[in-house]
């Protein structure tokens, strides 16, 4: 048991240099991360659907050519959230609509792990079509957070960080729309990173709101996500949205070097409704990074108040029109009883879609319509220029920005569901981010009394991602909140 502990605590890194220098193999691995999960899915509820007998074929082949390995994550086990097409394995986007989708094709984000010899467990839990702050939305029930199970993992990609954090699998893939990798990240405990919007393809991602959507990794590390970002980005010809840019070379820029790094404190993400734990832990992680030689700058940010309805009234205009599509007619599930066509469509999409997507479908709809299009998305594009042009003048004066990832840690399983207004309130240090399309990344900064993680937000210019790894990496080298575990020492 203590060998399986060991294994499981490695950093996705860590076990790609042990499978490679013969010290475990492929099939030891997922073996092991397989039996973690049977022992800890029925509190957890990471995953939706579990693909163990593939997995370990896989493992199999891979060791047959373990020689030939070249990316550093060759080898290592890992899921994907459920919203990344996967050839021949359901991918459902926690949604009854969905039933027993089987992709007949591959996201290109798979196909890039797969050649770099990723082993895939099975896909992760999210909250429904990735509409939720908590993983409660989804039709298969709610992730709990490895650290305490009556309390939320975050969302959409709970299910992603509490299966990271719970140790049962390395890392994992996840879709960020305005937060849902970094604030899932932060209240589990694990590093996480968006992307700048393009840097990785989009195709075979179930949209929500296409023009805000990026995938991105959650892992044990700054480096593991740097090592996974080097198979991720790059141009896509399938995704017209990518970016013809230069990738890689991410995880050999990690030096830890931040001296002369101006690190930027926008005074409006300190302000009220910020717990008073989170504030002084964000702010000690700040000091970690001075006393390694950047520079700290105060400075105003007057757009606070603008970005969770600019937020909300786009994700909902484009939810509206992205999951049109879900109807019942050519696939996914379809309800009983109908009349005729109109009568198909109404009954499968109120039966099919829960709660939270109907409302924002709702909302989306109503902002688009005649005579509050002007009103409400205008203006609601207006105030994110507004946005970005506040973005571009704090980049002429910091290299990266530093902020609270969420205002407080994992609130109880119930809590946000009572209460939307408030859930939706919980993204407004994360959203901006997408709105401007810039990299955001969540790292583990301290405890809170109840000893629940704390999450710290680096963001940076577009295609800053190299500057915001390498000054997380500073920190994790100076500080082990990234390696503690929420398991005793008595746990398997």
């Amino acid at each position: 048991m203590s060998e399986m502990r060991e294994l499981l605590e490695l950093t996705a890194l860590e076990l790609g240099a042990a499978v490679k220098k013969g010290d475990v193999s492929a099939e030891e691995a997922t073996r092991t991360a397989l039996e973690a999960m049977e022992e800890r899915e029925g509190a957890l509820n990471c995953f939706i659907t579990r693909t163990g007998e593939q997995a370990l074929e896989r493992a199999k082949s891979l060791q047959a050519r373990v020689k030939e390995a070249k990316s550093p994550l060759y080898g290592v086990p890992m899921a994907f959230k459920d919203n990344i097409c996967t050839r021949g394995v359901k991918t459902s986007c926690a949604s009854r609509i969905l039933g027993d989708f089987t992709p007949p094709y591959q996201a290109t984000a798979a196909e890039r792990m797969e050649a770099a010899g990723c082993i895939c467990l099975g896909k992760l839990n999210m909250d429904e079509f990735a509409m939720g702050s908590t993983t409660e939305t989804s039709f298969y029930g709610p992730t709990r957070n490895p650290w305490d199970t009556k309390r939320v993992p975050g969302g959409s990609s709970g299910g992603a960080a509490a299966a990271v954090a719970g140790r049962e699998c390395w890392y994992a893939l996840g879709s960020d729309t305005g937060g849902s990798i970094r604030q899932p990240a932060s209240y589990c405990g694990v590093t996480g990173i968006k992307p700048t919007y393009g840097r990785v393809s989009r195709y075979g991602l179930v949209a929500y709101a296409s023009s805000l959507d990026q995938i991105g990794p959650l892992a044990r590390s700054a480096a593991d996500c740097a090592a996974v970002l080097d198979v991720l980005m790059g141009k896509d010809p399938r995704d017209s949205t990518s970016l013809d840019v230069p990738a890689g070379g991410l995880l050999a820029s990690l030096t830890g070097d931040v001296r002369g790094l101006k690190i930027g404190l926008p005074t409006g993400c300190f302000g009220q409704g910020l717990d008073s734990q989170v504030h002084r832990a964000v702010l000690q992680a700040a000091d970690v990074l001075k006393s390694r030689g950047a520079q700290l700058i105060e400075f105003d940010f007057p757009v606070m108040e603008y970005v969770v309805p600019a937020y909300y009234i786009i994700a909902a205009a484009e939810a509206s029109s992205n999951l049109s599509r879900f109807d019942g007619v050519k696939y996914g599930w379809r309800a009983e009883g109908y009349e005729d066509l109109a009568d198909l469509y109404c009954r499968t999409r109120t039966q099919g879609f829960g709660t939270e997507v109907k409302r924002r479908i709702l909302l989306g709809t109503f902002v688009l319509s005649s005579g509050y299009y002007d009103a409400y998305y205008k203006k609601a594009l207006q105030a994110k220029g507004v946005i970005k042009r506040a973005f571009d003048e704090a980049f002429r004066h910091c290299d990266v920005l530093l902020t609270p990832v969420s205002p407080t840690t994992a609130p109880r399983l119930g809590e946000s569901l009572s209460d939307p207004l408030q859930m939706y309130l919980s993204d407004i240090d994360t959203v901006s981010v997408n709105l401007a399309g810039l990299p955001g990344l969540s790292m583990p900064c301290g405890v809170d009394g109840a000893g629940l993680p704390i999450g710290c937000q680096l963001i940076g210019p577009p295609l800053g991602e190299a500057v915001l790894l390498n000054a997380a990496h500073a920190f994790q080298l100076e500080t082990d909140w990234h390696k503690r575990s929420p398991y005793g020492k008595e746990a398997f």
